[in-house]
């Protein structure tokens, strides 16, 4: 019997040992605006559920929401973020929360200071900033929610607060303004895993000169993240192809998980929902890679938006009426012969 078992854990290897878990995840903040639209979500065979606890059964174990200061509507404020909260909780799925720090989209393209912070001082700047990211996060921690990941930032390719904390001029004050929200997740969340986010994954020299400039000035994250897209990629002519987006950000996890010492996450991607066979293939091809290709720095990779309209966003992966598309087939996860071998083998010991 000492033999047999002996044989098993020979037959599985790394399979065996492998204890890190690799998250699949979805940014699904627009969900609830959807709902009160009259929007309903479907799974593969037609039956209506809650969208939550559909990326759940497409194969997810996260979601990530983010969330304004003040919008104009109630839509990714600080309370439409909590009801989806409660979603994730129920579901059992790990939380990552996404700072804009903005009343509306931050990108980067517009990092725009809310209306209630303008005019502020850098010293005020910090102290606002905190004061936001605290008394989001304990609401959270008063309906006894936890992230696991919280973002100071979205796309913080040149920075966050403009002018104020624009890298590209102000790299020492974007430090400081990461750092003030750095350390006001962790006064609310300890053991939360705060992301630094940056877009354009393929971009070493990118990451390189954000990164550095933070650490220069004593800039503080836990996590790096990354958007990949391969198709807005290839449409601004950023790369040549699919092949060079992905591969370029493969390498660039494998470069920065080293060189900064931590681990990388894949924020954000997504793919052309008008070419569904094509996107189920590419992300099958990120999901595999970002696992099995980064030296182990890649920690998950989350899918922006898949639940939304095509009509309103080109990169999701659901039907105008609410159905996925074969997009999401690629997060359930296919055993390949290898994979297989163990168990046939195991099958002809027994």
């Amino acid at each position: 019997m000492l033999l047999l078992w002996g044989n098993i854990i020979h037959l599985y290897g790394q399979t065996a040992t492998a204890t890190s878990t690799f998250y699949k995840g979805a940014d699904i903040s627009w969900t609830t605006e959807l709902e009160a639209e009259g929007h309903h979500f479907y799974d593969f065979q037609g039956n209506e559920q809650e969208c939550t606890s559909l990326m759940k059964k497409l194969g997810m174990n996260a979601i990530r929401l983010r969330v304004w200061v003040n919008p104009k509507n109630k839509w990714s404020s600080k309370e439409d973020m909590l009801e989806l909260a409660k979603r994730v909780k129920a579901n059992h799925m790990e939380l990552m929360v996404d700072f804009h720090y903005s009343d509306w989209w931050a990108d980067p393209g517009k990092q725009n200071v809310p209306q209630a912070w303008k005019g502020l001082s850098y010293e005020e700047m910090k102290k606002a900033l905190a004061a936001h990211t605290k008394e989001v996060l304990q609401l959270l921690k008063n309906h006894n929610i936890t992230p696991k990941w919280v973002q100071v930032g979205n796309e913080t390719s040149d920075g966050f607060l403009w002018e104020m904390g624009r890298a590209s001029t102000q790299m020492a004050q974007y430090a400081g303004l990461t750092t003030a929200g750095y350390d006001a997740v962790k006064s609310i969340f300890p053991e939360a895993t705060v992301i630094v986010h940056l877009d354009n994954g393929f971009d070493n020299n990118l990451y390189n000169y954000i990164f550095d400039g933070l650490k220069q000035y004593g800039g503080k994250w836990d996590m790096i993240g990354m958007s990949l897209y391969p198709y807005w990629s290839v449409l601004y002519k950023k790369v040549a192809n699919a092949d060079e987006a992905i591969n370029g950000c493969m390498e660039n996890i494998r470069r920065v998980g080293k060189k900064y010492n931590c681990d990388v996450m894949i924020v954000e991607t997504g793919m052309e929902s008008a070419q569904p066979e094509e996107g189920e293939k590419l992300l099958r091809r990120i999901l595999s890679e970002a696992q099995n290709n980064t030296q182990g720095y890649c920690k998950g990779v989350f899918y922006w938006e898949p639940e939304c309209k095509p009509s309103t966003y080109a990169l999701g992966a659901f039907t105008e009426d609410g159905h996925p598309t074969c997009i999401m087939k690629a997060f359930q996860k296919k055993r390949s012969s290898a994979e297989l071998q163990p168990l046939l083998t195991l099958n002809l010991i027994l």
